[in-house]
């Protein structure tokens, strides 16, 4: 598996999750849809949240191929992110640590042979739009500079929707879509085309979190891919070292 494929993943990770503004301009529905997923109380207490699960795709190398990866995604507040991606052949962590972002990727075979890189200035920026994405439950976008606005009704697939973008950047969108009735999160879509859904549900510390999301993105061939993510534990709140997010030393084996 490509680093490309995995930084590519990286960017689609917002899609457990969240954002939105505060203040008398917030859409009706996002009051809502916070209802949906938990009290007040709870999800303005969230400082940490913890996945591990298991992605499942198909190799764009070979479609009859089937990758399996084991996942652990770890989002902490203010702006930091841990996703480590294992496979048999490697093991590949991305990180953010406030303004600084990394990659490692570590061969399965033999851990003395591994290669890192500093990330840049856009991919930071979307790795810190879906930290905080993941961690606000959708309100306080502005007071980081963002933008929400409200698009109006939508149908999907014969559900009544309320049309939301949550726009960090003109190049970092988020259009999520909420069932007008009860605020649950039917359908996001991002700036670039691609589709993120969720399904089932894990509740932790009162906070419906999902069992599962389904990405689906265009590679650089054209052809639509589709990535799985099975969510098997949820942890909220864990005492979590800095040093998860830290930039390991290049002399490190």
């Amino acid at each position: 598996m490509s680093c490309s494929f995995w930084r590519m993943m990286a960017g689609l990770f917002a899609a457990l999750v969240f954002s939105s503004a505060a203040g008398a301009a917030e859409p009706a529905i996002i009051a809502k849809a916070r209802a949906h997923l938990g009290s007040e109380g709870a999800l303005d207490g969230v400082k940490t949240v913890h996945f591990l699960g298991t992605l499942a795709t198909l190799d764009p190398a070979d479609p009859q191929k089937e990758v399996r990866a084991k996942m652990e995604i770890i989002f902490q507040k203010p702006d930091q992110q841990r996703i480590v991606a294992t496979t048999e052949k490697s093991t590949e962590v991305t990180a953010l640590d406030g303004y600084d972002a990394w990659q490692r990727l570590t061969d399965g075979a033999d851990p003395t042979k591994w290669r890192q890189t500093l990330l840049g200035g856009d991919q930071i920026k979307r790795l810190r739009a879906n930290t905080w994405e993941n961690l606000s439950f959708y309100r306080g976008l502005e007071r980081r500079g963002g933008q929400i606005e409200d698009q109006g009704d939508a149908n999907v697939e014969g559900v009544a929707c309320r049309k939301i973008a949550f726009i960090h950047s003109p190049t970092i969108v988020f259009y999520r879509f909420f069932e007008a009735a009860t605020g649950r999160l039917v359908h996001t879509m991002t700036e670039s085309g691609g589709t993120i859904r969720e399904q089932g549900e894990i509740v932790v510390k009162g906070i419906r979190f999902p069992k599962s999301i389904v990405t689906e993105t265009k590679t650089a061939a054209g052809k639509m891919q589709t990535v799985t993510i099975h969510f098997e534990k949820v942890m909220v709140n864990e005492t979590l070292p800095s040093s998860l997010f830290a930039l390991p030393p290049l002399s490190a084996r």
